[in-house]
Parts: C-alpha cells; structure tokens; sequence
C-alpha cells in the first residue's frame, strides 16, 4: 500500500494585501503553489487598513486551500508584512483592536485545518505576483494608480 500523502509537496503559499491611502481602496492577493499548480487569488477589500488587508489576504489563501482539499498538508505561508508574519508565528502580541478579529479568523483556520503551518517573512521583491494581485483587485474596482 502506498501512503500519497507522505510524498506530496510542500504547499507554498504567498499573499500582499494592501491599501492605498492607508487606510483607503484595499485589496488582497495570493498565490498557491500546489501539486505543479498555481492558483491565483485576487479580491476588493473596500476601505480598509494595509495590516487588515494583510491579514485578509492569508485568511482568502487558507480557506480556498481548504476548498481544494490541502487541509493537513504541510503549507508554508510567505508574506511581505514582518508583523503578521511575526504575529501569526506567536512572536508578537496583537495590540490593534481593529486586527484581532483578522486574526482570529486566520487562528481558526490555522487550528482546524492547517496546524501545522509555518509563517515566514520574505522582502517585498519576493512577493511579486501576490502584489501584482492586490494591484489589479484595486485597479479593476475603479481606484486607478
């Protein structure tokens, strides 16, 4: 009998979320690297903060890799923002009001599907594609460069 599990990859995960204006038109992008797939996420956030449109943007990535069935693989999730990187890893408190319920969300997530995943900050010349993605959400919902 073969275990499939034991030889999947590593799902990598990378996601930018961001406002212009601070706070001002959000949005969240993500790309998932599974399975020799990339899938590609992008959303409108409305008026919002560029840590809420941060901790978004891992919440949109860990719910549409539940939907594709990655749930208790290994996944590393890779983010230009050292604070959620650093609050989510447990390094930092959450002090901002306004965060803890993004948080919260992601938490759950993190505890009933991916309890195992790791959060690493990479520099934002890293980050490319998921920035690319919070752009065009921003963009394409009328709020132009």
């Amino acid at each position: 009998m073969v275990i499939k599990s034991a030889f999947m990859e590593k799902i990598l995960i990378y996601t930018d979320g961001g406002a212009r204006n601070n706070p001002g038109p959000a949005g969240a992008g993500a790309v998932i690297l599974a399975d020799s797939k990339k899938i590609e996420i992008k959303k409108f956030l409305g008026s919002q903060t560029n840590n809420w449109a941060e901790y978004e943007a891992v919440a949109l990535a860990l719910a549409e890799a539940k939907k594709r069935g990655f749930a208790k693989r290994e996944i590393e999730v890779r983010l230009d923002s050292q604070l959620v990187a650093e609050q989510l890893s447990n390094n930092y408190q959450v002090k901002e009001a306004t965060l803890w319920p993004q948080y919260m969300k992601v938490h759950n997530l993190l505890v009933a599907h991916f309890p195992g995943a790791i959060f690493k900050y990479i520099p934002r010349e890293e980050n490319k594609e998921a920035d690319r993605l919070v752009n065009e959400a921003i963009d394409e919902a009328g709020f132009p460069r």
